[in-house]
């Protein structure tokens, strides 16, 4: 009877237009994974199938939708809903929750319509979900990019309710396995230890990963993960979910394992303090959430996301990148005109491309002599820069190097002549006693006329100085005494808000300035959501230049990021270490540098010199081709990391002994990427003045058979050395 019941209900909603529906299969592909739909007969849709892709199109129909579930099934026939709302026959967590006007909290959607359309690199599905007894709509939105073996998928909330209802759940996606056990992989941290990878089985019951820092989000948890099937995810083999949300702000995923042993995977704004009312007519649209399904391991999940990523996400991702070389390790607040005209010219004689002006150029009536006072005067400060930016572009220009400059336009000091004007545009309480996170707070982005004011920033910058080349975008501060004088009674909207009018500000200041380089930065790495990275060319992965914890945390981000979109400078965090160890280390993602030239020997400057050269003619392959990572820091004591061309004529092998044991077993490298037909010479590049290769395979010739088959002995015993290896085909 329960049974008939349920499916009653569907019937009940769109007569025979529903039987026409009934069993319609909706498929999402890319080139090997295939993501299956069906509508069933009480006419909700369910997922049947995520996995390697099936050859036969006959055999979907073979794909049943309900799913054994133990005790739960004595209610009705259950299935994996696609998009399952609260209050539902469904007793696990939903992706939607809705509190209708009439109080009521359950929302049970069935299936409209289905449409595809080609897009740019790929096809769009779009699923029109209704519920049968209140007028809430959802649009549920698929891109599936076959070459690059990429889906990325939204949804969009809308009600016709005379009053407005609130969202207290409100997910991107729901996805399922069914799989013998799964292993979590999260990537979390703080400053300076960004990207930490950590591995565990996931149990019955809930696993949540989530924020609630409003901006700086990501500097606990970062907005990726990947999921292991039947085994912890594997460089080179096994089947493995990589998944990552773009919101910039308070995200949450939840890994729940039901009582019959399946997952289910739920990316979501995180609805902390953010129940949100929706108005009548209001469009919610959930963040983007990309995924790729491997069965290779993650080795090839993270090509595949790096070569999305260049070709559709990331600004100008199949564009060059910049060296360059920054002032904030060499001088922090302690500079003038003079000063910084000289390290133009030590820029310039390194050889890299730009000069950039960090924090501590602003301020006149509360100048910026610490991180006390001064943020929101974007005026420079007459004593220390007389002559304003105009005369450092003009420096810059004079020594041929580009310039650039630190800005942080959502923040406050309350020690500032912004903050004595309009208190009322920060982010703070009205009836407490104030706390800061390094001594500013937060502009209230959920406010259009702050999202002109720093829109404006910009343009200020930009209308006075348009050979302005680059701005670092830092963000250093969470929201701190959480309430938007703004936004008044509607609390539950700030977290959201907020966010939307960050990226408001950054599509505003990319449409404007679409060829100005952009460095998303947050007190690190705190910020590395792909949604933001649409506005900007690449991000600052931590404060934490030590070569040492950079392996690490360049290792973790590479899951997601390709090379180009990681900035990593060579400075003097760690001097234990030689200036090489550290180059070669920064050379493996976007090279740049942040230290005093006059700090090194003149054989360390003629190696920086060799390796800015070395690092700019290998561009092809580290910049643009593919990323084979050969040797954890994870699971040893060294590191290794190769890209090869597109082309496959030439690569790079990037070799670290970190910490190595006394007389430990050394296993060979192997390559991976190279053509086996191909022969190639190796040359052993970013030596130092006077230093010859001891590498035994220095000058001979190989096949790629033998390169990835059989190796090279690239490491060594001694602390913090390193190997840079170039193959070029002949």
């Amino acid at each position: 009877m329960r049974h008939l019941l349920c499916a009653a209900m569907g019937l009940a909603l769109a007569g025979n237009a529903l039987e026409a529906a009934e069993n319609q299969v909706i498929r999402i592909s890319t080139n090997h994974t295939d993501l299956v739909l069906q509508v069933a007969e009480n006419g909700r849709l369910y997922q049947t199938y995520l996995g390697e892709k099936l050859l036969h199109e006959s055999d979907l129909k073979e794909l049943d939708w309900a799913v054994h579930a133990a005790s739960d099934g004595s209610v009705c026939k259950r299935g994996w809903e696609v998009y399952s709302g609260s209050g539902n026959e469904d007793f696990f967590e939903p992706a939607l929750a809705v509190t209708h006007n009439d109080g009521n909290a359950s929302t049970w959607l069935y299936y409209v319509s289905s449409s595809m359309k080609e897009v740019e690199g790929g096809t769009q599905t779009d699923i029109v979900l209704r519920d049968d007894a209140y007028p809430v709509e959802v649009t549920l939105h698929y891109v599936a990019y076959p070459e690059e073996d990429v889906i990325k998928t939204w949804s969009e909330i809308v009600h016709q309710e005379k009053k407005p209802v609130y969202l207290s759940a409100y997910a991107s996606t729901m996805l399922y396995f069914n799989r013998g056990s799964y292993y979590l992989t999260e990537f979390t941290g703080d400053w300076a230890k960004e990207a930490q990878m950590s591995t565990g089985q996931l149990q019955p019951g809930k696993k949540i990963v989530d924020t609630k820092l409003g901006s700086r989000a990501a500097m606990h948890a970062s907005p990726f993960f990947m999921v292991g099937l039947d085994q912890p995810a594997s460089e080179n083999q096994g089947d493995v979910l990589m998944g990552t949300l773009g919101w910039t702000g308070n995200f949450r995923f939840t890994f729940e394992v039901d009582n019959v042993g399946n997952l289910r995977v739920i990316p979501a704004i995180n609805p902390y303090a953010s129940v949100y009312p929706l108005e009548r007519g209001e469009v919610f649209a959930t963040p983007e959430f990309v995924f790729t399904y491997s069965t290779e391991g993650t080795g090839q999940g993270s090509r595949n996301l790096q070569n999305w990523m260049r070709k559709y996400q990331l600004k100008n991702g199949t564009g060059d990148r910049m060296t360059l070389l920054n002032n904030w390790e060499n001088t922090a607040f302690n500079f003038n005109q003079e000063l910084l005209a000289e390290l133009m010219r030590e820029a310039k004689d390194l050889g890299v491309d730009l000069f950039l002006l960090d924090d501590g150029w602003f301020g006149n009536k509360y100048p910026r002599k610490d991180d006390k006072a001064g943020l929101g005067d974007w005026e420079a400060t007459q004593d220390k820069l007389p002559g304003g930016v105009p005369a450092l572009i003009e420096s810059a220009k004079q020594a041929g190097v580009k310039f650039g400059i630190w800005i942080e336009p959502e923040m406050v000091n309350p020690k500032s002549e912004l903050f004595e004007k309009h208190p009322d545009w920060a982010i703070h309480y009205p009836n407490r006693e104030r706390y800061y996170y390094r001594n500013q707070l937060v502009l209230d982005l959920s406010n259009p006329e702050v999202q002109d004011y720093v829109c404006g920033v910009v343009d200020k910058l930009m209308k006075e100085n348009p050979e302005l080349a680059y701005f670092k975008w830092d963000c250093n501060s969470p929201i701190t005494n959480i309430y938007s004088p703004y936004l008044k009674e509607r609390q539950g909207r700030l977290y959201i808000d907020h966010v939307r009018g960050v990226y408001n500000v950054m599509k505003r200041v990319h449409a404007n300035y679409p060829d100005v380089t952009m460095m998303l930065c947050s007190g690190g790495g705190a910020r590395c959501d792909y949604e933001a990275l649409k506005y900007f060319d690449e991000f600052w992965c931590s404060d934490d230049t030590d070569p040492v914890e950079r392996a690490y945390i360049q290792w973790g981000f590479s899951h997601f990021f390709p090379a180009k979109a990681m900035c990593a400078h060579v400075t003097s965090w760690n001097r234990a270490s030689s200036v090489k160890f550290r180059t070669d280390m920064a050379s493996m993602c976007k090279l740049g540098f942040d230290i005093g030239l006059d700090e090194l020997s003149q054989d360390e400057l003629a190696y920086c010199r060799a390796a800015v050269a070395n690092w700019n003619r290998l561009k092809p392959a580290i910049l643009e081709g593919s990323q084979y990572r050969l040797v954890s820091p994870y699971e040893s004591n060294h590191m290794a990391v190769n890209y090869v061309s597109e082309d496959k004529a030439s690569a790079v092998l990037f070799a670290y002994d970190i910490h190595p044991r006394y007389q430990e077993k050394l296993l060979a490298v192997r390559m991976q990427g190279l053509d086996p037909e191909k022969m190639y010479l190796v040359k052993e590049i970013n030596l130092m003045p006077g230093v010859t290769s001891s590498l035994k395979a220095n000058g001979k010739v190989y096949s790629g058979d033998y390169l990835m088959k059989v190796g090279l002995d690239v490491f060594g015993f001694q602390q913090m050395q390193s190997r840079v290896i170039e193959f070029v085909a002949q």
